[in-house]
């Protein structure tokens, strides 16, 4: 049997949809399921987005992971998804990316229902893709960046900077702490609760490029500007990098933490997942308050293609 025919013989555990058609066919055929649709699509690249050396099952988490946090930032609810995958004849990478990807989907209810798949030449960068599907009820509005106003406060779901921080470490050849390395490499979309804040939101989004950036373009979007007060730090990190302005400006530029980004209005109670990091005002751009002093904003605010 050819690497192709077994990856594909693998990838039919997860066709669980009749839409899929048991991947025998060119095309999935998906019943109308919803009035309204959300489709995201992300792709990975060795050496940019991953590292060489991250072990495979890894890789197809987070390739599942970072496409689910993009529908939690939509309130949506994931059903379907489709791969390309290019293979490298390296059949035991290839079967253990299936495994971590399997994991993901079965998990969070997203079977896979077809893709393609190519063969590269020696020596390229791997290659993955994935496009993902998610349902909103009809009527329920689908959040976006661009509804903050001044007066709104904004919230993260969790923390800022383990995946970066975790990042740096395998950088510098430290496989730990556990709890950072797993944040860069397993990270957790928060599906369930972007569901639950869908309904009362003004915008939202998930942080993938980083704290500031990602803040800045929400404000952008909204036409108004954004100040940060706070950036929340968790105990893995404050143990290995410290909670200095230097270390929270490091943590709110890194990038890959797929938490939720919100803003509501100032009279809505925040749920407790939630932690309160600024405010958006009048005008444009972006400032920084830290300790109650003005911190200068960093040349490079996160993650840009290009």
């Amino acid at each position: 049997m050819s690497g192709e025919a077994d990856f594909l013989r693998r990838l039919k555990r997860m066709a669980t949809d009749p839409a899929a058609r048991g991947l025998m066919d060119d095309a999935a055929v998906l019943a109308a399921r919803a009035d309204q649709l959300v489709l995201t699509s992300d792709t990975m690249i060795e050496g940019v987005h991953f590292r060489p050396d991250d072990p495979a099952e890894t890789v197809g988490w987070k390739l599942a992971a970072v496409n689910l946090s993009d529908l939690a930032a939509k309130g949506a609810t994931p059903f379907a998804c489709l791969l390309n995958y290019a293979l490298k004849g390296d059949h035991g990478w290839d079967m253990a990316f299936i495994e971590g990807l399997e994991k993901a989907l079965t998990q969070y209810g997203m079977p896979l229902i077809g893709g393609d798949t190519v063969s590269l030449p020696a020596g390229a960068p791997r290659m993955i893709g994935l496009t993902a599907l998610g349902e909103v009820p009809s009527g329920q509005s689908v959040p976006s960046r661009a509804g903050a106003r001044p007066g709104d406060r904004l919230y993260v779901s969790g923390p800022i900077g383990d995946a970066g921080a975790g990042l740096a470490l395998l950088n510098e050849g430290h496989e730990a702490p556990d709890a950072l390395v797993s944040a860069y490499r397993l990270p957790q979309p928060h599906v369930a609760l972007g569901r639950s804040l869908a309904p009362m939101v003004r915008a939202m989004m998930d942080v993938s490029d980083g704290l500031l950036i990602d803040a800045r373009r929400m404000a952008d979007a909204s036409g108004c500007a954004v100040e940060i007060g706070h950036v929340p730090l968790s105990q893995a990190f404050e143990a290995e990098r410290g909670a200095s302005v230097e270390a929270r400006l490091t943590a709110a530029t890194a990038g890959d933490d797929y938490v939720l980004l919100v803003a509501l209005g100032a009279d809505v109670a925040p749920p407790e997942a939630l932690i309160e990091i600024g405010r958006f005002t009048d005008g444009e751009g972006l400032s920084i308050l830290l300790d109650g002093q003005p911190v200068p904003v960093p040349d490079r605010l996160g993650y840009e293609h290009g």
